[in-house]
């Protein structure tokens, strides 16, 4: 007989919300697991904004202070994720809101 070494429990979702001013870094304005983290990509869906699921950057995206700007060493893998998301949406970032 073999042993399951699978977890008593399904991991919990996460979910990370980034905003950018087209000046500054990428901020983190929100985070959160389970239900958060529903409530995060509910909202998300209801304002139109298209989601990524990315588990790994978003396990590092969770580690940064809420309201701080993503740090450099993210900036390709987030402006990667940006431009998927101008795409989908039809946004031009170069357009002034």
């Amino acid at each position: 007989m073999t042993e399951s070494h699978s977890p008593p429990f399904p991991p919990q979702r996460k979910a990370v919300a980034l905003r950018w001013d087209r000046e500054h870094a990428p901020q983190i304005t929100a985070t959160g697991t389970g239900l958060t983290a529903e409530q995060i990509m509910e909202i998300a869906e209801a304002h139109g904004v298209p989601l990524r699921a990315d588990p790994a950057l978003t396990e590092v995206l969770a580690q940064i202070p809420l309201g701080d700007e993503i740090p450099p060493a993210l900036y390709v893998v987030v402006a990667e994720i940006l431009a998927f998301v101008f795409t989908l949406s039809g946004i031009n970032p170069y357009d002034d809101d």
